[in-house]
């Protein structure tokens, strides 16, 4: 067994008609971690993840879930994973119960060992055990999706999109139950729009954009990698033309008395920016900053990205 609980080498898919989704992936996700995966619409993460769950075929390279190659060890590897997908699919007519019964039945688990109960109590769904599935509320949907996917005890579990249209109470509802799995030791492959969700929770970050693979580092390194820094200054009087500075990358009025300023932190600090604008005359009241997020970076890598790609 290798150390990485998946590990994808040189992973290519190319669909019928010549659209290439993924073109030659290599990563690995370490062993009880929360691994983000992002990318743009469009960018391949799905189709990995489906190449993972055996419902797409990749066309070249290699993967291994838990030790166990996709190609040669397909039920090994399939048993070792499970997938929350971003669409709500299950049979409408049947309970909750009823739909983690048949599927941890699907995966061979014995009656004594299933955990019915004690899944649908975890994702506060123990009340609506017996209710048909197509009457619970799109929240509830999701959090039994995951109860779901782990029927057979896996130990990795892959999130694609899971907080997709769930209201802010749900969502943390389903992070706390998030942790608490990885807590117990399973690792967590997590993809999201949202880009705050991923730099709270995950451990570390990969961005696959236009199928390739354009950054994986911890979430530290990657929101370090930000330079850009925003600053908002209230002055002491009407701003009636902007001030210019070589420190500055970019200024706005935002009101009669408040300028954003953003300047490189690589380059210069706040005190050269404050001071450029007393040298303009204007005296500083308030100063406020804003810290850059992965929001940035991810914006910066895709740019820098595309930009290149459309060089080829």
């Amino acid at each position: 067994m290798t150390d990485a609980a998946i590990a994808i080498r040189d992973l290519q898919k190319t669909y019928k008609g010549g659209k290439q989704a993924l073109q030659g992936v290599t990563l690995d996700v370490p062993r009880g971690q929360i691994f983000g995966l992002l990318g743009p619409n469009g960018a391949g993460k799905s189709t990995m993840i489906n190449i993972l769950a055996g419902l797409v075929n990749k066309t070249g390279g290699s993967a291994e879930i838990w030790g166990f190659d996709i190609d040669k060890h397909p039920r090994n590897a399939k048993a070792s994973i499970g997938i929350v997908p971003q669409e709500i699919v299950f049979d409408p007519f049947f309970t909750p119960s009823e739909t983690l019964e048949i599927q941890a039945g699907l995966y061979g688990v014995p009656k004594a060992q299933r955990q019915t109960a004690e899944l649908l109590r975890a994702v506060h769904l123990e009340d609506k055990a017996n209710a048909y599935s197509r009457t619970l509320s799109g929240g509830m949907k999701r959090r039994l999706l995951v109860a779901k996917a782990m029927v057979h005890s896996p130990p990795i579990l892959v999130l694609d999109e899971p907080t997709a249209g769930v209201d802010i109470e749900l969502r943390q509802q389903l992070w706390d139950y998030v942790r608490e799995l990885n807590r117990s030791g399973v690792t967590i492959v997590l993809t999201t729009h949202y880009l705050e969700e991923a730099e709270e929770l995950c451990d570390r970050i990969a961005i696959i954009n236009h199928g390739r693979l354009i950054a994986n580092e911890t979430t530290r390194t990657l929101v370090g990698m930000a330079q850009e820094k925003a600053v908002e200054v209230t002055v002491d009087r009407d701003v009636a033309a902007l001030p210019d500075a070589s420190c500055f990358e970019k200024i706005e009025l935002k009101g009669e008395r408040t300028l954003a300023i953003t300047y490189r932190k690589d380059k210069v600090n706040a005190g050269e920016v404050l001071a450029a604008l007393q040298r303009d005359g204007l005296g500083i009241v308030d100063v406020s900053t804003r810290e850059a997020d992965l929001e940035d970076v991810f914006l910066n890598l895709t740019r820098a990205a595309n930009t290149a790609a459309a060089a080829i």
